[in-house]
């Protein structure tokens, strides 16, 4: 098995699910997951966390010059969205026009194929995000 897929297959429930972590003692939320609060400091009260996949474009960019692999998508919008319950993550916009996209716009993550290895390769699966009315 490739390091590539061993790490695939060792973030799905972040991938797939969105699947943090919240401290416990002070109710801070993370994503991707930690084992340690940054704000209180406190080991042994960090809890998995689902997200609702519910946010608002924070920034966003539209890409015309992708890293190899990605060039099929060219151009595309990869934004970071602040999730309802906190946490800012780096995401792609789909199913819109690029004009259609704006700071504070309301977005929903779905599940999109993010790149295939080959013709015959494994899909990789994530998140990514749509705008909402």
């Amino acid at each position: 098995m490739s390091e590539g897929l061993a790490l695939h297959w060792r973030l799905i429930p972040q991938r797939y699910n969105l699947i943090g972590t919240e401290c416990k003692t002070c109710g801070e939320k993370f994503f991707p997951s930690r084992n340690l609060c940054s704000k209180c400091r406190r080991k042994g009260r960090i809890e998995d966390y689902q997200f609702s996949g519910e946010g608002e474009v924070y920034s966003f960019s539209i890409v015309h010059a992708p890293p190899v692999g990605f060039e099929y998508l060219k151009p595309y919008i990869a934004a970071i969205i602040k999730l309802k319950e906190g946490p800012l993550l780096t995401a792609q916009i789909v199913d819109c026009r690029q004009d259609e996209v704006a700071i504070g716009k309301k977005v929903r993550m779905v599940f999109r194929k993010i790149v295939a290895e080959g013709a015959e390769g494994i899909i990789k699966y994530g998140y990514k995000f749509r705008l909402v009315d």
